[in-house]
């Protein structure tokens, strides 16, 4: 995942920030870009355009965390909800896999998995306190796959 670019929306208006500077960071991120922008139920998104500050556990310090999307749908019943978006692969979204000894490549997913963990307790906190939801989205929601 490590294309990046700039998305051109085809639906400008419903785009919250600024149209012309849209940045992806993976070709996840552009696929979800592109649902977002020709789904007729999607009625505005923006592409890290909130900001959540969280507690790091690697350093204890105040950071920002930009998540990926906010995106305001309607609802089957003709309602609207909203929700904060982050795009992750699967693997990073559990605790990693035990290995003999400490690797520098495991003490690394440690280090990721719990900074990321930290960010997501402050964004469900963010979200409770606007009537918004949480959603993590990786490949198997993106793609379709199952294990």
């Amino acid at each position: 995942m490590s294309y990046k670019g700039r998305f051109r929306p085809s639906n400008y208006l419903k785009y919250k920030g600024d149209p012309t500077n849209i940045i992806y960071r993976s070709l996840w991120e552009l696929k979800f870009m592109n649902w977002c922008d020709r789904n007729e139920n999607i009625l505005e998104w923006g592409s890290e355009e909130i900001v959540i500050p969280y507690i790091s556990p690697v350093d204890n310090r105040i950071h920002r965390y930009f998540p990926d999307f906010y995106v305001r749908t309607r609802t089957r019943s003709g309602g609207t909800q909203r929700f904060v978006v982050e795009v992750k692969p699967a693997k990073q979204t559990v605790p990693p896999k035990k290995r003999k000894g400490t690797s520098k490549l495991y003490l690394n997913e440690m280090k990721t998995y719990a900074v990321n963990e930290a960010k997501w307790k402050a964004a469900r906190e963010f979200c409770a306190d606007r009537k918004m939801e949480f959603k993590i989205i990786t490949e198997n929601e993106l793609f379709g796959y199952s294990k």
